[in-house]
């Protein structure tokens, strides 16, 4: 569609809103140019006859100083590239985009040991700032997405001032396990008959039913030693939302940032809040698949030096989580040799023990803006059986059978206690 005739779908647009059913290819921001191009409110475009000469900074490209004003090389919203225009610091009323530009021009003078003051930006580093505006807006959609898709109360910022890398390709984000082909969970029959199960359980609740004990205390941090399953309390019991068996079911509860980590370890999770010691903090999850179909992702992962799959053995090695194109916020979450995140099995709404929810929740006090990691070799307790059962596993998930030979990742958590190899 050329321009001429793409404006004169606008104009029919504008004045046929109610009624208008034609699918047009332009994008939002490209529509509210042709209007203002055409001089043409639209209601649906948010196009009034007060804001029609109203012009939004969308990010800035360039900079320059003549004298003693500077100039930016402006991109406004709502119009292509080839209608930037330099403007005059006075002009600009957008003090956030500005700080964000001095910030990241301010890193990478710093990156490249350039003197600051500058009067003019060399091809290199002006296109430098132009891609790292557009990766800023590829990662403000993707947050936006997240946000969108999240089903839990904690937000997800994303932050990237290392480099240039925008989203992930080819990751979707789910806030439950997406079930492989083959696969069938099993739904509770029952549910506790409680009407305060922490104060007066009946039976022992959901957990003494499993011949268990209650997992949480009045607070929700879980009480049990690493290694004991946790049975919640589930959809059919006649207890309420707010009981005190009912923690990882409500979700990821803290605010959190996806980050751009500074010594090659790629994306990783940090907390926005300080979290408790023992306190639910996220769930991992991914597609169900089987052990046979995890051992023949497991072998192309290997070569990729890297691995999302997580054994789910707590009786017996049958299913597998992999996260790598399907996950939540677990799927950022680095590994240390000293972690600050133990793995539970929890069960809820599922009584098959081969399909255990994996739980991560907190093994001491975690400051604000502190990094969230977790052992991919953890190891509960060599001597109890019970506890050795549901070793994470996670750095030989997929490898059945022995023995494998693995290609070894080298360990960059910077601990004192490093192993120095992930497997």
């Amino acid at each position: 569609m050329d321009l001429l005739s793409c404006a004169s779908s606008v104009t029919l647009r504008v004045f046929l809103c109610a009624g208008c059913h034609v699918v047009c290819k332009s994008s939002r921001s490209h529509l509210q140019y042709l209007c203002r191009l055409e001089r043409v409110a639209c209601t649906d475009l948010g196009i009034s006859k007060k804001n029609l000469n109203h012009f939004e900074v969308e990010y800035l490209c360039d900079y320059k100083k003549k004298g003693d004003q500077e100039f930016y090389l402006v991109k406004w919203k709502g119009y292509p590239e080839s209608q930037n225009t330099w403007e005059p610091r006075k002009n600009l009323k957008c003090l956030k985009i500005l700080k964000q530009f001095r910030l990241d021009l301010e890193r990478e003078l710093q990156r490249r040991k350039q003197r600051r003051g500058l009067k003019k930006l060399d091809h290199s580093l002006a296109h430098f700032m132009l891609q790292k505006a557009k990766q800023r807006q590829q990662l403000d959609r993707w947050e936006a997405s997240l946000n969108t898709t999240r089903a839990h109360k904690g937000r997800i910022c994303v932050r990237n001032d290392v480099d240039l890398e925008g989203p992930p390709k080819d990751f979707t984000y789910i806030n439950n396990y997406k079930v492989g082909e083959g696969i069938v969970l099993t739904e509770v029959a029952v549910g506790c008959e409680c009407q305060d199960c922490f104060k007066e359980p009946l039976k022992g609740c959901c957990a003494g039913a499993s011949l268990h004990r209650f997992a949480y205390n009045d607070k929700g941090q879980v009480k049990l030693k690493a290694g004991q399953p946790v049975y919640e309390c589930n959809a059919r019991c006649r207890c309420g939302p707010e009981c005190l068996n009912r923690v990882v079911q409500k979700g990821i509860q803290y605010d959190m940032s996806i980050f751009k980590t500074d010594n090659g370890r790629g994306w990783g999770v940090r907390t926005m809040e300080k979290i408790r010691k023992n306190s639910f903090v996220m769930e991992y999850v991914g597609e169900i698949i089987t052990s046979e179909e995890a051992e023949r992702r497991g072998h192309i992962y290997d070569r990729q030096g890297a691995t999302y799959l997580f054994d789910l053995d707590y009786v017996e090695d049958v299913y597998t989580v992999d996260a790598a194109h399907h996950g939540n916020i677990s799927h950022f979450v680095n590994h240390s040799c000293t972690p600050n995140l133990q793995v539970y099995n929890v069960f809820i709404n599922n009584i098959d023990e081969r399909l255990p929810r994996i739980a991560f929740f907190a093994t001491r006090m975690i400051k604000a803006g502190e990094e969230l990691t977790f052992d991919y070799k953890m190891q509960i307790d060599p001597v109890d059986a019970e506890s050795t059962r549901m070793d994470s596993n996670f750095g030989l998930a997929g490898m059945t059978g022995s023995p494998k030979k693995r290609v070894r990742v080298e360990c960059k958590c910077g601990m004192e206690s490093c192993r120095k190899y992930l497997f």
